[in-house]
C-alpha cells in the first residue's frame, strides 16, 4: 500500500481517509496506533503532536489569527502536564499552575484521552500535524469558509475538495470524514515537500517534537 492518510476524531475513534493517487479509501480506527499501522508515506492528524511544557504554542495562535473571524475553529493545546489528570477538576488547577493562570475549556477536556493517543506515538516521523479548517481554506485560495455544521459549509467543502479529487463521490455523513480528507491533502503536500507551517521555524518540545501546523 502507498499513499497518504487523513485522520480525524470521531465518537468512539478516529475515521482515517487513505488517498493513493486520485483514489479514497475510508478507514475507521479504534486507536491511533491502528491508523499508524498502515504502509503509507505520510500521515496527518487533526491533533497535537509537539506539546509545551508551559504557556501557549505560537503555532495554534498563529492558526486562530490566520482564521481570522473563524478563531474559534483552533483549540489550544494544553501543556502535556495536564495529559496526567484524572478529572477536569484536576486538569483544570493543572492547566492553571503551568498556563499562566488560564483555564481550560471542557471541550479541551474531552479531547485529552485522544491527545494522549497521538502523544504516545508522536515520534513517528511519518506523523504530521494539521488543522482542517486551515487545509481547506489554503486549498480553496480563499479565506475561512462557511461553517462545516452547514448544509451549505459541507456543500462548499466538497465541491473545493472535488477541486483536488476531481472523481470523489460519497464522503462520510458528518463533518469527520470531510475533516480527514483535508488533512490527506496536506499530508500529501508534506510529502511532496510543498506544504507550509506555522510557524514557519517552529520550535521543539522537550521530547523533541516540532510544535508546527502542517497545511
Amino acid at each position: 500500500m502507498t499513499g497518504v492518510l487523513g485522520v480525524d476524531g470521531c465518537r468512539g475513534g478516529w475515521v482515517g481517509a487513505l488517498v493513493d493517487a486520485d483514489q479514497v479509501t475510508w478507514h475507521t480506527f479504534a486507536d491511533i496506533g491502528a491508523a499508524l499501522a498502515l504502509p503509507v508515506d505520510a500521515i496527518a492528524v487533526d491533533m497535537p503532536v509537539g506539546l509545551p511544557a508551559v504557556g501557549r504554542r505560537d503555532c495554534d495562535l498563529l492558526a486562530k489569527a490566520a482564521l481570522g473571524r473563524a478563531h474559534s475553529r483552533v483549540f489550544l493545546a494544553p501543556p502535556r502536564g495536564v495529559l496526567s489528570a484524572g478529572s477536569y477538576d484536576e486538569a483544570g488547577r493543572l492547566h492553571r499552575e503551568l498556563a499562566g493562570g488560564l483555564g481550560m475549556s471542557l471541550q479541551t477536556w474531552h479531547l485529552v484521552p485522544k491527545i494522549r493517543e497521538v502523544d504516545a506515538v508522536a515520534d513517528d516521523p511519518r506523523l504530521v500535524e494539521v488543522h482542517p479548517e486551515l487545509s481547506l481554506s489554503e486549498l480553496a485560495g480563499t479565506g475561512p469558509l462557511e461553517s462545516k455544521k452547514t448544509a451549505a459549509g459541507r456543500a462548499v467543502r466538497l465541491e473545493v475538495l472535488r477541486g483536488w479529487l476531481p472523481g470523489l463521490d460519497s464522503v462520510p455523513s458528518g463533518d469527520d470524514g470531510l475533516d480527514a480528507l483535508a488533512a490527506a491533502w496536506s499530508a500529501r503536500r508534506w510529502f511532496a515537500g510543498r506544504a507550509r507551517t506555522l510557524p514557519e521555524h517552529p520550535p521543539y518540545d522537550e521530547r523533541g517534537r516540532p510544535m508546527r501546523i502542517v497545511t
